[in-house]
């Protein structure tokens, strides 16, 4: 009886261990998704940059990181 009580116990614990976890890295993704949805928001009215443009921007610049990596690693 006291094996399985522990058990339980444990697993009560591992088990709220979890769930804080996840509700902690659920508030982190919404705060984050919140921030970038404001960003891209205060761009489009101040600036008229709409979502597309930024979109295409972002992919040149994760283009130029990498052509730099590349270029890096694999001297000529």
């Amino acid at each position: 009886m006291p094996t399985e009580l522990i058990t339980l116990i444990a697993a009560l614990v591992l088990a709220w261990l979890v769930f804080t976890w996840l509700i902690r890295v659920i508030q982190t993704t919404l705060s984050t998704a919140l921030s970038v949805a404001a960003i891209v928001l205060l761009l489009q009215l101040v600036f008229g940059i709409d979502p597309t443009a930024l979109w295409q921007e972002i992919q040149r610049v994760g283009d130029l990181l990498l052509d730099g990596v590349e270029s890096f690693w694999r001297p000529e």
